[in-house]
């Protein structure tokens, strides 16, 4: 492992090393079909099966009930943040939103152009936490409730998932889909980017409760309708098929590693092991988020003080990069450092991190 470069980007991310070398062997010919699978017809019974073994692979990965549909958009996460407005908010005009960090903002400011939002938390400058139900007034007239799940920019992760009764829930788990269980029913949409840790970037994955189809605004484009790509099996027009095979291959992975409970039980010591060096530092490195709502998926983190020393951080990236471990850079709208510990990043990747940061302290201590 010494010289083998370490990705700890936070999207497009590392994938497994089994799903790449999956991908390599059937590359050019596909299970002997003489044809890769960026070469197959969308509409060929080759492709077919894949979208199918998809579907059914992720349905019972994480437990999909019957009455909820299963669909791979394009557009990624910000194709989303429209197109849940235009499937959703046509019923009452207005929607909540919960602003926990950056990727929630752009959400709902896509969203005031098709209707009436409510921000239901109030503004700050950083986001450092996520305050507690008992704080917020919901609207009951909302057409739904929309929360960021994890926030990979700010590395704020929900440690619980809000009640909102009769009032749809979306959820947007980009960044934490599969990492650990979920109750779908507590859902009325879910989606997720591929490009953490599903597969490739390119494929949108969106779970709805299906009384939620067959009600979009009538602005809303044939690509973005939940109830057409449904109808269509999410075959509409032409899919991105190499991305869904690849998307495949991470399913049957995760239920070979251990299924979302054993991905979860990784994650949580991936996670420990980084906050871990970063409480005993005294201060040396520095996490601006509140401990109970710490992301498992990016941990950001400052060097040399509260506010981060960028000579510090400039000098720890730059090692980093000589011992092959890359894309530690910090978002940069936030600065400092961030290492994104999605699934395919193993325990033993993550303790080499860990082990680079503790030297750096010690000597930077002397």
């Amino acid at each position: 492992m010494e010289n083998k470069i370490i990705n700890f980007g936070a999207g497009p991310a590392k994938l497994p090393e089994e799903v790449l070398k999956e991908v390599q062997k059937n590359l050019i010919d596909y299970e002997g079909t003489g044809l890769s699978v960026m070469e197959m017809s969308h509409r060929s019974a080759g492709y077919f099966k894949i979208n199918e073994d998809a579907m059914n692979d992720l349905r019972e990965l994480v437990g999909v009930p019957s009455n909820y549909k299963i669909l791979f958009m394009q557009g990624g996460g910000t194709g989303m943040f429209s197109a849940v407005c235009l499937n959703l908010m046509g019923r009452t005009g207005t929607a909540d939103y919960l602003v926990t960090g950056s990727w929630s903002a752009k959400a709902a400011k896509e969203a005031t152009q098709y209707g009436s939002v409510n921000l239901i938390l109030p503004k700050v400058q950083k986001y450092t936490s996520v305050p507690r139900q008992s704080t917020w007034s919901l609207d009951p007239n909302a057409s739904y409730v929309y929360y960021c799940d994890n926030e990979t920019v700010d590395g704020v992760e929900f440690d619980f998932v809000p009640e909102t009764k009769d009032v749809p829930l979306v959820c947007d788990m980009s960044s934490n889909f599969l990492s650990r269980p979920i109750d779908v029913s507590k859902f009325g949409v879910i989606f997720a980017g591929a490009q953490k840790n599903v597969g490739t970037a390119g494929i949108t994955v969106v779970i709805v409760r299906e009384d939620l189809l067959g009600k979009p605004m009538k602005i809303t484009p044939s690509i973005l309708d939940f109830t057409i790509t449904e109808k269509n099996n999410s075959i509409y027009n032409t899919p991105p098929t190499f991305i869904v095979h690849v998307m495949s291959l991470v399913f049957k992975w995760i239920k070979r590693n251990g299924g979302l409970q054993g991905m979860y039980n990784n994650s949580l010591v991936k996670s420990k092991l980084i906050y871990d060096i970063i409480d005993k530092s005294n201060g040396f490195y520095a996490c601006p988020v509140d401990k109970n709502v710490r992301s498992r998926m990016n941990v950001p983190f400052r060097i040399g003080c509260a506010s981060g020393h960028e000579d510090l951080e400039t000098e720890f990236l730059k090692l980093c990069e000589s011992k092959h471990l890359i894309q530690l850079k910090g978002h940069r709208s936030v600065g400092g450092i961030r290492a994104s510990l999605y699934n395919a990043m193993t325990i033993a990747e993550t303790q080499i991190l860990a082990d680079l940061m503790e030297s750096f302290f010690g000597n930077k201590k002397r």
